[in-house]
């Protein structure tokens, strides 16, 4: 019964247009008034309590940092360096945007910036070389979503606080599932590439290629730093991000010179208001979680999945297709903030390690990003790239489907999350 109330006053509320965020306090507030325990001041403690998490001081900062790195040139560094070492192949900006993808991962935590910083400046010279346009950008979506599992990652950030899971231990599993998101977009990127007659680059010579990857060296240091402190225990993840926004305005000011007084005004500023938009989620979402605890949902659901708790790759399998029809009508952060409080119970009583839980359910939250119709990275590349909704998302199928495949070996085999994640420990 409370199940159900949580269920259809939040898709009601969002039907009828109200932002997710207040969406999650009313569906809460929807439990308390059908228990009889309506409290404003339980609201107002938990919105609260919601905010005030220190692990969560990480996100605006690691935002910064990405604006940063896409005003103050790091951003076109990688992209240049990249097209140097592997852009004279057929298809070879593919093969760019893909291995810019995966070190803007490295750099950012927000697919979001990620996927508009390679748009921007890979789209225009695809369309020049003869690429499709909707490829092109379906490509560029597929290597933005690699952001949100390759550290600094946003969507460990906000999982490990409300699943009480180490971050550290998030983002260093996360390392490996990333870099095979590329790896298998750089199959699917071969198989179609193969079809498309398109320009090649010539050759760089081997001189200018060394020179675009010292200059590149400042912003491939950034990972080294923050991955090295992780591990050894330098600093924490909050610090870790603190770290990462110092360092980039350092090298977009002095080293690069591209960051002026008016640029980092303008970097603050939406900084500012992306920070806003999640930690009211967060806030807010606490409510939810809260009553959600309260009204025993968990236990409900579990009840529900009582017949496959004793197989955890079906439990895996269920509640991943959950979450992947989720992601077609929800953005990646309510997911999160909305299912982890559902989850986690059931994942801890089936025994299912919570760190490796938390790589699958993130990366399927990121594939969520480029299904339509909601599709945010989707419909971003498709405005940056100015191609229409239907192409682009004509163009995301085949590596929409490649990473649909290496979600399926993710949960199949375990061990392909848990193996390395120990060789980082």
């Amino acid at each position: 019964m409370t199940a159900a109330v949580f269920l259809l006053s939040l898709l009601g509320l969002i039907a009828l247009g109200m932002p997710i965020a207040f969406a999650l306090m009313f569906s809460g507030v929807a439990l308390m008034l059908v228990m009889g325990q309506f409290d404003a001041q339980i609201v107002v403690q938990n919105a609260i309590s919601g905010a005030d998490n220190f692990v969560l001081m990480a996100v605006p900062f690691f935002i910064l940092a990405g604006e940063f790195m896409n005003a103050g040139g790091l951003s076109r560094r990688i992209v240049d360096m990249a097209s140097a070492f592997v852009g004279h192949l057929r298809g070879g900006l593919g093969y760019v945007a893909i291995f810019a993808g995966i070190l803007l991962a490295s750099l950012s935590g927000s697919a979001v910036a990620d996927t508009a910083a390679l748009a921007a400046i890979l789209v225009p010279m695809m369309r020049r070389a003869g690429y499709d346009p909707g490829r092109a950008c379906g490509l560029m979506a597929a290597s933005g979503i690699i952001a949100p599992v390759i550290p600094p990652s946003i969507g460990f950030l906000i999982f490990g606080v409300a699943a009480n899971v180490s971050i550290t231990r998030l983002f260093l599993a996360g390392i490996v599932p990333g870099v095979m998101m590329g790896l298998v977009l750089v199959v699917a990127w071969w198989i179609v590439a193969r079809r498309q007659q398109v320009s090649v680059t010539p050759r760089v010579p081997w001189g200018r290629r060394l020179r675009l990857l010292a200059q590149g060296g400042w912003a491939l240091m950034l990972p080294v730093i923050i991955i090295g402190g992780l591990r050894f225990g330098i600093f924490t993840p909050t610090e870790s991000a603190v770290v990462a926004a110092v360092y980039a305005l350092f090298v977009g000011v002095v080293v690069y010179r591209e960051l002026s007084a008016r640029r980092i005004y303008q970097c603050l500023l939406v900084t500012a208001r992306t920070t806003s938009v999640v930690l009211l989620l967060a806030a807010l979402a606490m409510v939810a979680s809260y009553m959600i605890t309260i009204a025993d949902i968990s236990g409900q659901v579990g009840a529900w999945l009582q017949t496959i708790s004793d197989r955890p790759l079906v439990l895996m399998t269920a509640m991943m297709v959950v979450v992947f029809f989720a992601g077609m009508v929800l953005d990646f952060i309510p997911i999160v903030l909305i299912f982890t409080p559902v989850f986690m119970p059931i994942v801890k009583a089936a025994d299912i390690d919570p760190v490796y839980f938390g790589v699958v359910f993130i990366m399927n939250c990121s594939i969520g990003l480029i299904t339509p119709p909601v599709g945010v990275v989707l419909n971003v590349v498709s405005s940056v790239g100015k191609v229409s909704m239907a192409e682009a998302v004509r163009g995301i199928a085949p590596f929409l489907l490649a990473l649909l495949v290496l979600l399926a070996l993710l949960i199949l085999f375990p061990a392909l999350v848990t193996v390395p994640a120990e060789w980082w420990r």
